[in-house]
């Protein structure tokens, strides 16, 4: 099994970021036909997803979405980012993608995305490549 770590930064409080082209890269890099690629996130207040990557409109959307869906309230967590704690429960912590021929299986307008809600900062990605 290969394994590493992927660093993103991060220059914004909320963004998503993707790292789709990077993550074809690892793979790339790692001659496998066939398996898994599994990603994980082990920060508290950001998140990982696949969605539509084509229209840079949708993530201007989804960030408008989550903020709306979890509105800034008087929350008792000191450090005052309680909405970026809930909105990573919403995206998770991790990914599984399988890879088929040596790249990503992915849909046409898919795309993986690094989900900043608590930024800027700099983060890191774990992955590791399960081959078949």
């Amino acid at each position: 099994m290969q394994s590493g770590k992927l660093k993103v930064t991060t220059t914004a409080q909320m963004e998503l970021i993707n790292i789709t082209a990077e993550l074809d890269r690892i793979v790339g890099n790692q001659s496998v036909n066939g398996g898994i690629l599994y990603l994980y996130n082990p920060h508290t207040t950001a998140g990982l997803t696949i969605n539509e990557g084509a229209d840079p409109d949708v993530c201007r959307d989804i960030i408008s979405g989550l903020r709306h869906i979890v509105p800034s309230l008087n929350y008792r967590h000191g450090e005052g980012n309680s909405p970026a704690h809930i909105m990573t429960l919403l995206t998770g912590s991790s990914l599984t993608i399988h890879i088929e021929n040596g790249r990503l299986l992915l849909g046409t307008w898919q795309k993986i995305f690094f989900c900043e809600y608590d930024g800027p900062r700099n983060r890191s990605i774990h992955w590791k490549i399960i081959p078949e």
